[in-house]
């Protein structure tokens, strides 16, 4: 099945983002995830990052064949914010234990590129 983004209707504090879904040989179908827009102020995401999420959040509901309604909750917000700080660390731990150049022992030809 592939999603396709249609774009998001507002009321008040919530935003419903439109999807609807292509698969070979049956018909388009359309689907909705709501997510309340103070979640975003709460764990620091950006509100671009909302089609994008609710995307994965309905993949994964269709995949665990869940029926009803969708919405983006606390609990993915908290978890996807926890996933990508850790990513960010892992980066920057694979940064700090790259190769460092060490300072050549005395009697050792020096490189004039070396300071």
């Amino acid at each position: 099945m592939e999603l396709r983004y249609m774009g998001f209707d507002q009321s008040q504090n919530k935003r419903v983002y439109k999807f609807g879904s292509t698969a070979t040989g049956e018909p388009a179908s359309r689907f909705v995830v709501s997510v309340d827009l103070s979640l975003f102020l709460k764990h620091h995401v950006h509100i671009q990052e909302g089609p994008t999420l609710c995307a994965l959040k309905l993949t994964a509901d269709l995949e665990a064949q869940h029926e009803g309604d969708h919405e983006l909750t606390n609990e993915d917000l908290a978890a996807y914010v926890a996933d990508r700080a850790a990513a960010e660390a892992r980066k920057a731990e694979s940064r700090r234990r790259g190769p460092r150049r060490r300072k050549p022992e005395a009697g050792q030809p020096v490189s004039p590129w070396w300071r």
